[in-house]
């Protein structure tokens, strides 16, 4: 069987696309870039494009995610930036069509930020100060179609609205991997904690949590988590938060998964 393909994340491709116009500010239009992953390993990103704009440069990358079935897969990435000559106020990042906003307390970005997660941030601080050392530069992130595959990610129930959000804490997507999954699944009670809910209903699916949603209609969506396989990480998380009721909500093979003690269902 042939090795699955490996990608790159958002936070990748968004930084990839800022080197590209930092770079172009001094001459250069390369047809890739090689950026820093948060493990100092290099990865190098294809650039689709790179154009002149009003006040700086806006880069196209389009986001390929290998072999895995990634929502994100495919779409365009662009990221325009503007530098200070004369100023070192550092980097302002702003979320342009399709980068959503974090709106609810319990995720890493405070409410009110763009939904880029800090190991992202410090990726694109990373290729800034390469490139341009320590001269202030700003960065508008933009995802067109963001907001509507956002609809198809657990980001609505986490509070971030108006599109995706930019992700990766390796840098490169690995093909079905669980990490994001599990990520998710401790995001989604961390949220619930932090809004005061006392409360959790741990589904191991949609269909079971729509199930649950009919039996429980007194409590918050924030409260409905759907966990998958994760079941020791999602008591865990649940436990640490001081989540004092929570319910499960599954079919009969996984409950019996569960009583037999699995920490992961699959």
């Amino acid at each position: 069987m042939d090795e699955m393909r490996c990608g790159y994340t958002t936070g990748s491709c968004v930084t990839a696309g800022v080197k590209a116009c930092l770079l172009a500010f001094n001459g250069e239009y390369p047809n890739n870039v090689i950026i820093k992953s948060p493990q100092d390993a290099d990865i190098e990103v294809p650039i689709f494009s790179v154009i002149k704009t009003e006040n700086g440069y806006k880069a196209i990358v389009i986001k390929d995610a290998g072999d895995d079935p990634d929502i994100t897969n495919g779409i365009e990435i662009i990221t325009e930036v503007k530098v200070k000559e004369n100023s070192h106020n550092g980097l302002k990042i702003i979320a342009g069509e399709g980068v959503g906003i974090v709106t609810k307390p319990g995720l890493e970005i405070l409410p009110g930020e763009p939904a880029i997660n800090p190991v992202p941030r410090q990726m694109i601080l990373t290729a800034v100060r390469e490139v341009i050392g320590k001269r202030s530069a700003m960065v508008t992130i933009s995802v067109p179609g963001g907001e509507e595959r956002a609809k198809k990610t657990f980001n609505p129930r986490l509070g971030v609205t108006g599109g995706i959000s930019i992700l990766g804490t390796t840098g490169i997507v690995r093909p079905y991997s669980t990490a994001a999954f599990r990520a998710s699944v401790v995001q989604a009670i961390d949220v619930a904690a932090k809004q005061g809910q006392t409360s959790a209903v741990l589904t191991t699916g949609g269909r079971s949590e729509k199930f649950a949603m009919r039996q429980l209609p007194e409590l918050d969506e924030s409260c409905f988590v759907q966990m998958g396989d994760f079941v020791k990480a999602a008591f865990q998380t649940a436990i640490k938060r001081k989540i004092e009721r929570i319910y499960i909500g599954a079919m009969a093979g996984k409950l019996t998964k569960m009583g037999q003690g699995l920490a992961v269902t699959h």
